[in-house]
């Protein structure tokens, strides 16, 4: 971004160097080399090199900063550098003996005046080129926000749209298949750390001795999690597995999702065991209302936990509002 002192001069800043320029040059010829040294060259002012060499008499010191300051003025981008670079020749000027003596006192005052004037008016740009930055950086992190709460609904819309698909697909393996991606995108989009499903399997034979669905991270616990969708209401059968799972693991707990319900002796079941592992149970109809509002899996899940912990009730059902 161009300073605005010196991409155009204004009216003041224009008329103190047409006052000063003089002052600092002895001759008509210094003049010129004045603007010759800030990178203007003579043939870019021909009738006037060509006066002051010719006839210096036609014209004065004032009459030749005031044509040169003009067409600098006037060459917009061509002649920045040049015009910087006179302001800065005259403001950095300090060595007043090379002036006429009678000059030298007024010299002084009017470079002093300039420079004031060019510390204003950096100073005011300073100002306004940290107001645009700041505004900038406003704008792109209100753009961020909006892009970024865009793409959380598009993704949002996604979930509802796939866990929509499950119930066309009458498939049971292909079901609970994009049932675990389905709740994986869920978790994800509501920030709750996750590892996908895996498979463990025996050092000595190679074969698998154990499928996990998948582990979430919930308040810096580690939650082993177990899907099901079945025809039938799950039953202790359904929950063994997964509870003797967590069982053999220290400092871990259980999630374990349905789309069915849960039969009472499982329930009682996952009771009894909350007196040594932690056990919360889901259906897939709390996800599916959770999502169609959008509302917090995050929060669902820690009332879930706090009424198994306080309450010992490791299945509640809770529907958003």
């Amino acid at each position: 971004m161009s300073d605005p002192v010196v991409f155009h001069y204004p009216p003041q800043l224009t008329q103190l160097l047409i006052d000063t320029i003089p002052l600092l040059c002895r001759s008509k010829r210094d003049v010129v080399l004045f603007f010759v040294g800030a990178g203007f060259p003579e043939h870019e002012f021909p009738d006037v090199a060509a006066t002051v060499h010719a006839a210096p008499a036609e014209i004065n010191k004032y009459e030749i900063t005031r044509e040169l300051i003009t067409l600098l003025n006037s060459g917009g981008d061509r002649w920045l550098r040049q015009r910087r670079e006179v302001v800065r020749r005259v403001t950095e000027f300090d060595d007043f003996s090379t002036c006429w003596p009678k000059d030298q006192l007024r010299a002084k005052g009017l470079v002093a005046e300039i420079r004031s004037l060019v510390g204003v008016k950096d100073a005011f740009t300073r100002m306004k080129i940290e107001h645009d930055r700041a505004r900038a950086a406003h704008s792109a992190a209100a753009e961020a926000r909006t892009s970024e709460r865009a793409a959380r609904q598009r993704a949002a819309d996604a979930i509802r749209r796939n866990l929509a698909a499950l119930f066309l697909e009458p498939n049971p393996q292909r079901r609970g298949k994009a049932l675990e991606g389905v709740l994986n995108a869920l978790f994800r989009h509501h920030g709750i750390s996750l590892r996908e499903s895996f498979s463990l399997r025996s050092g000595a034979t190679g074969r698998e001795v154990e499928q996990i669905d998948g582990v979430i991270e919930l308040s810096n616990a580690a939650y082993f999690v177990e899907m099901k969708w079945l025809n039938e209401p799950v039953g202790v059968n359904e929950i063994s597995p997964h509870l003797v799972r967590v069982y053999q693991r220290a400092e871990s707990r259980a999630l374990f999702i349905s789309a069915s319900e849960y039969t009472e002796a499982a329930v009682r079941l996952c009771r009894d065991a909350l007196q040594q592992k932690l056990v919360i149970l889901a259906s897939l109809e709390e996800i599916v209302k959770l999502t169609e509002r959008d509302a917090d899996l995050v929060g669902l899940l820690n009332r879930k936990v706090d009424l198994a912990i306080n309450e010992r009730r490791p299945w509640v059902k809770l529907l958003p509002k």
